[in-house]
């Protein structure tokens, strides 16, 4: 069983799996984690959305949650960097691979550079809340953090460029992870590429909607 899976995950299909199964159970956390953003503008104060993280970190499985979403993330940046040097060295079964997906677009072609992007994001934003929440004071207000770093141009600028790479990178790594796990047909591959653009662009602009409104709001409490 082991030798097995070992072997099935050593193999080119075998990562593409797990690059396909952890890419689309990031973007199940990403649809949470906008869910429970969007309280950000239930009060003009954050007490909804404080009150939401205050639930949250009074979970004792919270610890067990972001230990997981840490791996995945490892476990898809791991298998896309060893997936695209396999591709490099091989360059004809890349450029087979690239002609059963279709057309080369601009989403398709910056896959690996805007997931190196959104690895730099993550990065900052969890220097700028995570560690900001650890050495903050008791009483202290996650939603006046985030407003304090998002009001600010060159915070706000950095979130909205990593949005882009977002929506592009969830453009095509949504519809590649279908295909990847066998949901590719002429009949449904339309629909998996609108529903995979959609999702992108909603997921890129509710989180750009954050440092939008914070930058037309500053100033106001």
């Amino acid at each position: 069983m082991v030798t097995w899976i070992g072997k099935t995950l050593s193999s080119s299909i075998g990562k593409k799996y797990v690059m396909a199964l952890s890419g689309l159970a990031l973007i199940g956390f990403l649809v949470v984690h906008l869910a429970g953003n969007l309280q950000l503008y239930l009060d003009p104060q954050g007490l909804a959305f404080d009150e939401y993280e205050r639930m949250l970190s009074a979970n004792p499985l919270l610890i067990v949650a972001e230990i997981g979403l840490f791996a995945l993330f490892a476990i898809h940046v791991f298998y896309a960097l060893k997936l695209s040097v396999q591709n490099r060295e091989a360059r004809r079964e890349r450029y087979a691979i690239r002609a059963t997906r279709g057309e080369r677009t601009i989403a398709s072609a910056s896959t690996l550079i805007t997931g190196v992007a959104l690895l730099v994001f993550l990065v900052i934003h969890v220097w700028d809340f995570r560690i900001a929440k650890m050495s903050a004071e008791d009483g202290f207000s996650l939603a006046g953090i985030v407003r304090a770093r998002l009001e600010r141009p060159v915070g706000a600028g950095i979130y909205l460029l990593s949005m882009i790479a977002l929506a592009l990178h969830l453009s095509h790594g949504f519809q590649s992870a279908f295909h990847t796990l066998g949901l590719k047909h002429p009949r449904v591959n339309p629909l998996i590429q609108k529903v995979s653009i959609g999702l992108a662009i909603l997921l890129a602009l509710g989180f750009a909607s954050f440092p939008i409104y914070f930058l037309f709001t500053r100033g106001a409490r």
